[in-house]
């Protein structure tokens, strides 16, 4: 397996550092440092510039506890963040790409995205954005599923990288019953609207079980929770309750003026929760550049 952890040597990107440096200690993988260079500047300053970052990174592959006993690859880029980042990935042949969450400036972010949002928008890696502080196993997991072929592959993902295990994962399905507006303005009595309302959520249910047996994950130990209202409502006040330290989410081939202008579930969850999320893209779109798998810097060992 190989990670790569992108920094920028902010305190949101060391968060980010310390936990890839974990979980690519788990998972006995390669973890690859990379920082990105500017390079629409004078080449004196660029090069100056890309001599100190390959310096700091050398230096917080030293003095890292998370990064010990790790086999790990400075790699300085020159280029733009989303577009360098995007590089290093191809290069190393990346399972992960790890990276914190930025600080958003609003105007531009509103048409733009922030750079992991850019990074998990070009759909070739699955990426864990990292909010919160460093921890060695994620204990409690939530996964919002809508019975996709993406849904599975996000579990499968998250399984196969050792951010999931068996126990404290709970799979969250929001349903809505389209005819309850209809009975309620029909003047149906409060018994009937429930009783209508219960029998989607047994069929929600029934759906989720299915998704469970045809993608075989039923042999695992999971929390089923189905809540009723729209995607983003029942993640809100799921991670409000649950308090969990990790979502997995996969997301859906959307591209062009409609995803820019209203987003997806996805792009609001990475904005609006304070969590850490894993987005998985579709599997046809993972690895499209993971022919070159040549590195750029050689390994450092700790």
């Amino acid at each position: 397996m190989n990670i790569v952890a992108a920094t920028d040597f902010s305190t949101r990107s060391h968060r980010a550092l310390r936990q890839a440096g974990l979980l690519a200690r788990a998972q006995h993988a390669e973890l690859h440092l990379v920082h990105v260079v500017d390079d629409d500047r004078p080449a004196d300053l660029v090069h100056m510039e890309e001599r100190e970052a390959h310096r700091v990174l050398i230096e917080q592959i030293s003095a890292v506890s998370e990064l010990r006993d790790v086999s790990c690859y400075p790699t300085v880029i020159k280029g733009h963040p989303v577009d360098g980042i995007s590089r290093a990935a191809a290069a190393a042949g990346a399972h992960l790409i790890v990276m914190g969450a930025h600080r958003k400036q609003f105007l531009r972010d509103i048409v733009k995205g922030t750079t992991i949002e850019r990074v998990i928008r070009g759909g070739r890696y699955p990426v864990l954005m990292v909010n919160n502080e460093a921890q060695r196993r994620y204990e409690r997991v939530l996964v919002p599923v809508d019975m996709s072929k993406t849904s599975a592959d996000a579990i499968r993902v998250a399984l196969s990288s050792g951010l999931l295990e068996d126990d404290g994962a709970t799979l969250l399905h929001a349903f809505s019953p389209m005819g309850k507006t209809r009975l309620i303005s029909s003047g149906a009595s409060t018994a009937v609207i429930s009783g209508y309302v219960e029998g989607e959520r047994h069929r929600a249910m029934e759906e989720l079980t299915n998704f469970l047996v045809t993608n075989g994950f039923d042999t695992r130990r999971w929390s089923l929770r189905i809540d009723e209202g729209g995607p983003m409502q029942v993640i809100t006040r799921a991670v409000e309750e649950k308090r969990p330290d990790l979502l997995v989410m996969g997301t859906h081939s959307r591209s062009g003026l409609l995803r820019a202008l209203i987003g997806s579930v996805t792009e609001e969850v990475l904005r609006s929760l304070n969590v850490d999320v894993l987005v998985v893209p579709p599997a046809e779109l993972r690895g499209a550049e993971s022919n070159d798998r040549s590195r750029i810097e050689g390994p450092t060992h700790t």
